[in-house]
């Protein structure tokens, strides 16, 4: 019997956004139009194509968010397995090694434990699409200048969270049952940074033959 996100991960290990989109915006309805073709069953390289006569900073507010709700979700479950014991570096494999710098308490890169990291990253990526300033909610209020940049820096921290999962606690996710939702989260994200050239290809390397696999 197929199991719902919900069933499969549990949502109180996670950090929630507080930002919410508001209904009768035309991010909330954009987001509404997301979730229905997501729902769907069509193809997922369709699912993330901009709507004609849609804005793409609107396109990419709503899925940022989404995006960091759902691999959220997902790394809030995989944390119990992830210990300074058994991560004691963020990592994917033995090549692939993630150093953490915000420029405020860690103004240069520092190797941290895999939990340590993603705490981080979670509350990092929180603060920014809760600041108006980046992530505006006002009818009229336009982006800044810098949002694509931002956000391609927030999609290309979320993707070291699929490389460390997949790399270091594939056998959990098969043990609860989760692999087929975490392979369709991956490519919806997979398909989106692709359709709109939103992360350098090389980031994407420690993920490249998974990729092959699950998205062709």
């Amino acid at each position: 019997m197929a199991l719902c996100l919900g069933q499969v991960f549990s949502k109180d290990k996670t950090f929630r956004p507080k930002k919410r989109f508001e209904p009768g915006t035309q991010r909330f309805e954009l987001y509404k139009k997301a979730q229905a073709s997501l729902k769907s069953g069509l193809d997922l390289r369709k699912v993330v194509q901009l709507p004609e006569g849609e804005s793409l900073n609107d396109w990419i507010a709503v899925h940022v968010v989404d995006f960091f709700n759902r691999i959220n979700l997902i790394y809030g479950t995989m944390s119990e397995y992830c210990t300074e014991r058994t991560c004691p570096i963020m990592s994917g494999g033995l090549k692939y090694e993630y150093r953490w710098r915000d420029g405020d308490d860690y103004k240069k890169p520092t190797k941290l434990p895999a939990l340590k990291y993603m705490n981080l990253l979670m509350d990092w990526i929180e603060s920014l699409i809760n600041d108006e300033d980046i992530f505006p909610t006002r009818v009229g209020v336009p982006f800044p200048k810098n949002f694509q940049q931002v956000c391609k820096k927030i999609l290309s921290r979320l993707f070291r969270v699929f490389v460390h999962v997949y790399i270091h606690h594939f056998d959990s996710i098969c043990s609860m049952g989760a692999e087929a939702h975490i392979n369709t989260c991956y490519k919806h994200y997979y398909f989106f940074i692709s359709e709109f050239n939103l992360i350098d290809n090389s980031e994407l390397e420690p993920l490249r033959e998974m990729t092959e696999k699950i998205c062709n």
